[in-house]
């Protein structure tokens, strides 16, 4: 009799990647997804943390792609917004809706469509993010800085500096002076090491060839009104938003994978992952559980993934996956009634305070790197949004450093003595109420063995059924999309019972991959 049994594939993670997988295997192929989450929440760095009626989004999770693959997975999930959200409503914002879409203030499972603004605050001054070549930015640099950052980019187009390191490509691309005044201590903080220390892979992946040059090259096609120009995706003024932040469609898509046949352990963390010859068996649990499979995803960090192999695997391979780095942060969510910040812009917010959905603070003073505004993400994070503002501090750090030691109350007292200091409010006895969250391995680092990475993805390549996903499953600093991605390309190749990890590897920056694709299509076509 012939043997019917269901093949299964063990996924390690409900992050994007892994619940991504998970869906599409049960959509369009026979295999069981089982998937491993060690924690007891849904949708990894991307989730939504609750707290006191108001709601986390830990990261900043702007919803947007240049990938119609995505995005046509994105509103399968969730549909745009076909009525004015809450603050519009109140605000009388107009914005492009979706005719058949939900009504937000009557349903849950919707995304909105949000005005993005994310600026610099430096020396008590907004700048654009990324900085723009304007009437504001001059007058607040004023004529003498001005000057010395005009003659400094000039210096950097006609003396080109090797790029082999992070702060040489920031020199290329911006000059020394605006380097100094907006890169430097911001990358140093952000990495704990100084950007000559940082392979300029990390600069490549997240500002996709930003420079002064792409910034005039955008501003004149505003001007100019010039068709299907490519917008960095720095650069976007609009993005797609779940109501309830972006754990939102990761619970809701985790739902629907239990739905369609899917399982998901929750507090459950892989430690042993046991293998013959080039194949993965199963994978172990803390506690002893053995999970067999065909097919095997793993979104875990790469370092603990060749920790956990059992069997021989080369001295270097488990040297070099040792030896990468990652840095961690924590999250402070403050409840305050008002900001001590003026709103200058033409936005209008509920509350009358500033509109940013991000601030990146340049203040060589304090420790915070990133303030986000979570009534500007989405009014529904917010108990009371019309009353009150509910804000998120973010700060870098290392597992054990004095930071992350420090305990809640010793933290969250430095955390207001910050936001005091800058002028973010006027003294710390304004908060309201407050929480701190930790978020171990949140950026895969650029340096250390990571120059060595080729190694050791090549050899986890030549595991046959071993796909590695995301962002920790690939050490790269992707963003949401490119995450998914790998899983889109992960399913494509097990479906066509392929163990070529090329395409899954390839989901680099969002340009870089749509190129890539757009080849093979011209290669293809030409073949017919």
């Amino acid at each position: 009799m012939e043997n019917s049994k269901k093949k299964t594939a063990v996924i390690i993670g409900a992050g994007p990647a892994g619940l991504t997988a998970a869906y599409l295997l049960l959509k369009e192929t026979d295999i069981k997804p089982v998937i491993l989450e060690e924690s007891e929440y849904i949708g990894g760095i991307a989730r939504t943390h609750r707290y006191n009626g108001n709601r986390m989004d830990l990261g900043g999770h702007r919803f947007f792609t240049k990938s119609e693959e995505i995005n046509r997975l994105w509103d399968e999930l969730m549909p745009l917004q076909g009525k004015p959200s809450f603050d519009d409503l109140k605000l009388g914002n107009e914005k492009k809706l979706n005719p058949d879409g939900p009504d937000p203030e009557t349903e849950d499972r919707v995304m909105l469509s949000r005005r993005r603004l994310s600026r610099i605050f430096f020396d008590g001054k907004f700048y654009d993010y990324p900085i723009s070549l304007k009437a504001e930015t001059f007058k607040n640099f004023g004529f003498a800085t001005t000057m010395k950052v005009g003659f400094s980019y000039l210096g950097s187009v006609f003396h080109k500096r090797p790029e082999t390191n992070l702060e040489n490509l920031y020199i290329n691309s911006f000059g020394k002076k605006l380097y100094g005044m907006f890169f430097e201590y911001y990358t140093e903080n952000l990495w704990g090491r100084h950007p000559s220390e940082i392979d300029a892979s990390w600069g490549k992946q997240r500002t996709k060839g930003l420079s002064i040059f792409g910034i005039l090259k955008d501003a004149f096609g505003k001007i100019f009104k010039v068709k299907n120009r490519k917008v960095n995706t720095s650069l976007i003024e609009e993005f797609k938003y779940p109501k309830l932040g972006p754990g939102q469609l990761w619970e809701f898509l985790a739902d629907d994978i239990r739905s369609m046949g899917g399982e998901i352990v929750m507090n459950c963390r892989a430690s042993g992952i046991r293998t013959e010859g080039k194949r993965v068996t199963a994978v172990v649990s803390d506690d002893g559980r053995v999970f067999e499979g065909d097919e095997f995803f793993s979104t875990m960090p790469v370092r603990d993934l060749v920790a956990g192999i059992e069997g021989d695997v080369p001295e270097d391979v488990r040297r070099i996956a040792a030896g990468l780095p990652y840095r961690d942060y924590q999250t402070v969510g403050m409840l305050v009634d008002r900001l001590a910040l003026e709103n200058r812009t033409d936005r209008k917010t509920l509350t009358g305070d500033v509109p940013d959905c991000w601030i990146y603070i340049q203040d060589r003073n304090v420790k915070l790197g990133r303030l986000q505004i979570y009534n500007n993400w989405s009014p529904y994070l917010v108990k009371d949004p019309e009353h009150t503002v509910w804000i998120g501090l973010e700060y870098f750090c290392s597992e054990g450093d004095e930071y992350w030691n420090m305990s809640d109350e010793e933290f969250i007292s430095m955390a207001k003595e910050e936001l005091a200091k800058i002028g973010v409010i006027h003294d710390p006895s304004e908060v309201r109420d407050a929480c701190r969250l930790k978020v171990k391995k949140a950026y895969p680092a650029y340096f250390d063995t990571y120059s060595e990475f080729d190694t050791l993805k090549n050899w986890l390549s030549g595991i046959e059924n071993l796909w590695c996903l995301g962002r920790n499953g690939q050490h790269r600093y992707n963003n949401m999309d490119h995450s998914m991605m790998t899983a889109v390309e992960a399913v494509r190749a097990v479906k066509a019972g392929s163990t070529d990890k090329t395409a899954v590897w390839g989901v680099n920056t969002e340009e870089e991959y749509h190129e890539a694709k757009q080849g093979d299509t011209e290669i293809a076509e030409t073949k017919k």
